[in-house]
């Protein structure tokens, strides 16, 4: 039978995991938002992210969660130049242009990790490992509260670029309507590329909090980037609100589908999830029909 304690504990955990996922579905939204683009390679953005903060820590011995900021910095700059050498130059043309794009980064992001950093599994040791904070009747890691503390953190930043900033007003604009912010002398190129290092940042904090909460590999990213899509499409592809409230509906989900079903089962739930939502509304739960 299952007690008060694991109920809650697969709750906060569920909440912990699913801000992760927010982070990778929110900078996958951006991107989609404003280029009307699906990059599949996202999730090696989130690998490269988890290694820079690895590098940080574990070569010039600073605190992991400081090491997010340096790899968060690390990752906008490389996805502001994949950006310009590789997704610029296809940008309107056919869709399965950007799938051979997304799908060649997948292979080269992998095979130059593994060439770097061999495919032994790695791990992040932060202060805290240790550590639990008692909240009634469970208490829950200090890397879990953080993980949530940090996201909430960088979520409250992004929307203040995004409202407050002459860019994030921009790239509103040309999500909206490309011609029209064109005709309104905003540079669209300048803005696609600091929407996709924007949303390549996010990934790169998502990858930074799943190397400290677990571990890290050349190939951690693939499934969070399926996740990432599911995630979206549940929310509503263009929809930041719907990547927020998806990422947490979803990692809650999954936690407790291994919770009352088995770990067989973690995947499979919330992926049924995200089907009946699309029979019900298909434009996801927070899209709008076109």
């Amino acid at each position: 039978m299952i007690d008060a304690v694991t109920l809650s504990l697969t709750l906060l955990w569920g909440v912990a995991i699913g801000c992760i996922y927010i982070l990778m579905a929110t900078g996958l939204n951006l991107i989609f938002g404003v280029m009307k683009i699906v990059n599949f390679a996202h999730g090696q953005l989130l690998m490269l992210g988890a290694y820079m903060c690895y590098w940080a820590w574990y070569m010039l011995g600073v605190n992991p969660y400081l090491a997010v900021l340096i790899s968060m910095a690390i990752v906008s700059v490389i996805g502001a130049a994949v950006e310009r050498l590789c997704f610029s130059p296809i940008v309107g043309t056919s869709k399965l242009n950007e799938i051979f794009v997304s799908l060649g980064l997948i292979y080269i992001f992998d095979y130059t990790a593994v060439m770097l950093w061999t495919d032994k599994p790695r791990s992040i040791v932060t202060p805290f490992e240790y550590s639990t904070l008692s909240l009634g009747i469970v208490a829950i890691s200090f890397d879990w509260l953080i993980a949530i503390v940090v996201v909430s953190t960088i979520l409250i930043f992004m929307f203040i670029i995004l409202t407050k900033t002459k860019i994030g007003r921009a790239m509103r604009a040309t999500s909206q309507n490309r011609e029209a912010a064109m005709m309104m002398g905003i540079n669209v190129k300048n803005v696609y590329t600091a929407s996709f290092s924007l949303g390549s940042a996010l990934a790169a904090a998502a990858g930074s909090l799943f190397g400290i909460i677990f571990s890290l590999d050349p190939y951690m990213g693939s499934l969070p980037a399926i996740k990432a899509f599911a995630i979206i499409i549940l929310g509503g592809l263009g929809s930041i609100k719907g990547a927020i409230i998806g990422g947490l509906l979803y990692g809650i989900a999954e936690n407790t589908a291994t919770l009352f079903l088995g770990g067989i089962w973690r995947h499979a739930v919330a992926f049924a999830v995200l089907i009946v939502v699309l029979i019900v509304k298909p434009t996801g739960l927070f899209g709008e029909g076109r």
